[in-house]
């Protein structure tokens, strides 16, 4: 015979064919169109795709119209830009994930980053960060930052730092600071500094210091200071000072003052001022500066006061232009004395 005849089996065999044909014709529109596969009901459930808004878990390779997550957040890489949508739980990247706010955790294998607001746990692998305020738990394997303020633990491997504030326990790896104020305990590596003001406990390795005030205890490695006043106890590795008042007690290793000193300086080679009240111990100089006035206890091999002196001054030599105190050395100059009383051993005054 030249033409098989069809079994049943071959017809039911052709019909399964074409009806799976259809279907798929009829499916693959409605598919390549869908932005997520979503296994919820009211919203609650599993979501895979760049779904809108998801209670419960949200898988997806990159955001683009996410609104919000309460629940998991997972993604491969960061928002399209500029970052939408909250999450709030769990935002988890894997290796990078990102929203313009997070509230909860941020984990992620590479990085985590909110375009606005983080609030709660944050563990990045090379770093974390947001563009507005940050609180909470920050930790970043090289740096953690934001644009704002700052407020919790905040840890980088390398740096740590704030446009805005910082408040709390900071810890850099090389560097740690802020553009505002720093308030708490701050330590890095290298330096540690605020273009604003800093309140607590400051340990920078190589320095310390801000532009505004510092109160509190700091330590640097060769230098601490600020631009306007220090309170409290100030140590450089080199040298400590103030561009304003010095109140407390400031060691530097080679030199330590400020204008203005109210309190106790004890530097390793020379210390000097303008207007110093209290004790100061600079073993080869210690210098008032013209039409100054020092009062208290000023121990140096040189003791030069360009003004007037109250108090004590001990030393190899001691200078001054007058001196309502008295002076204890080898020999001792008292610039308006009488010429026969100007230079004596031993001791000297105004007379």
């Amino acid at each position: 015979m030249s033409d098989a005849i069809p079994t049943p089996f071959h017809v039911l065999s052709m019909r399964t064919r074409s009806l799976t044909l259809l279907s798929a014709a009829l499916w693959m529109p409605a598919a390549l169109g869908a932005q997520s596969l979503d296994l919820m009901i009211n919203n609650t459930g599993l979501s895979i795709g760049d779904s809108r808004f998801v209670r419960g878990i949200r898988l997806n390779f990159r955001d683009r119209n996410l609104e919000r997550v309460v629940g998991i957040n997972a993604t491969i890489w960061t928002p399209y830009q500029p970052a939408t949508g909250a999450v709030q739980g769990l935002a988890l990247g894997l290796p990078v994930t990102g929203a313009r706010t997070i509230q909860g955790a941020g984990i992620g294998i590479f990085g985590v980053g909110a375009d606005e607001e983080f609030t709660g746990l944050g563990i990045g692998g090379f770093g974390v960060g947001a563009g507005g305020e940050a609180r909470g738990i920050l930790i970043g394997g090289f740096g953690v930052g934001a644009g704002g303020s700052v407020t919790g633990l905040t840890v980088g491997g390398f740096g740590a730092g704030s446009g805005g504030n910082i408040t709390g326990i900071t810890f850099g790896g090389f560097g740690a600071g802020a553009g505002g104020n720093v308030s708490g305990l701050t330590v890095a590596g290298f330096g540690a500094g605020a273009g604003g003001n800093i309140t607590g406990i400051t340990i920078g390795g190589f320095g310390a210091g801000a532009g505004g005030d510092v109160t509190g205890l700091t330590i640097g490695g060769f230098g601490a200071g600020a631009g306007g006043d220090i309170t409290g106890i100030t140590v450089g590795g080199f040298g400590a000072g103030a561009g304003g008042t010095v109140r407390g007690l400031a060691i530097g290793g080679f030199g330590a003052g400020a204008p203005r000193v109210r309190g106790v300086v004890i530097a390793g080679l020379a210390s000097g001022g303008q207007d110093v009240k209290g004790g100061v111990l600079a073993p080869a100089w210690f210098k008032i500066n013209d039409d100054g006035r020092v009062s208290g206890v000023t121990i140096s091999a040189f003791n030069q006061v360009k003004g007037e002196q109250f108090g004590l001054s001990i030393g190899l030599l001691n200078y001054a232009w007058e001196a309502n105190g008295l002076q204890i050395g080898v020999l001792n100059y008292v610039a308006e004395n009488p010429s026969g009383l100007r230079l004596l051993p031993i001791i000297n005054r105004s007379w």
